[in-house]
């Protein structure tokens, strides 16, 4: 039977590159967006469900095997808007994704989340994610975290590095990240692991 999977984020950068993977892993692909959302860039006939991780109703996550959390406030919004979505959104998708009974929750999460800096540009972003990746860790869901080091848009790779062979000063390209979310969503082959990861060197 096709796993169902819901994608936040599935009109970003990156969340486009994880549907396209999904469904070249035989997966059915569930893009949730927000009214405002441009769906164009999404594959023809992706499945839509619409809410806003700012007040997320439990129902998005209605009937789906798998959630993978791609999404991000984005460089150009304020801190509160970095809590809402990166902290607290991700932490509602958490419990909702429980309490609909997914096999498993899959988290995009960002290099330097482990521990987050006091000050600085990043600071309260990657405090929003270590704070999001705890709650899942908590949460007794099956989950995977991805802490990939910078994202490009590059070409896909296929050959990645992770955990301590990490260089942090390296890119990732996001297709190479879409394709390990998607794999780690389809197949578990990360279940129960928090890892940094960065595209192999060519």
């Amino acid at each position: 039977m096709t796993q169902k999977i819901l994608v936040a984020g599935a009109t970003g950068k990156t969340g486009r590159l994880v549907v396209q993977e999904l469904q070249q892993q035989g997966a059915t692909p569930i893009a949730l967006v927000r009214d405002s959302s441009d769906t164009s860039v999404l594959p023809e006939g992706t499945e839509l469900r619409y809410g806003d991780l700012t007040d997320l109703d439990a129902s998005v996550c209605d009937r789906v095997d798998a959630v993978i959390f791609a999404a991000g406030s984005g460089s150009g919004t304020d801190e509160a808007m970095t809590d809402k979505v990166d902290r607290e959104g991700a932490q509602k998708l958490t419990d909702h994704a429980k309490q609909a009974g997914a096999s498993r929750f899959v988290m995009l999460s960002s290099i330097g989340a482990q521990t987050p800096p006091e000050e600085g540009a990043m600071a309260k972003y990657l405090q929003a994610k270590h704070d999001a990746d705890a709650h899942l860790q908590k949460s007794g869901m099956t989950y995977a975290i991805l802490r990939p080091v910078a994202l490009t848009d590059g070409p896909k790779s296929g050959a990645y590095v992770f955990g301590d062979a990490v260089d942090p000063e390296a890119e990732a390209a996001r297709s190479d990240v879409a394709a390990v979310l998607a794999e780690a969503a389809v197949k578990g082959n990360l279940d129960g692991q928090t890892t940094r990861m960065q595209s192999a060197a060519t």
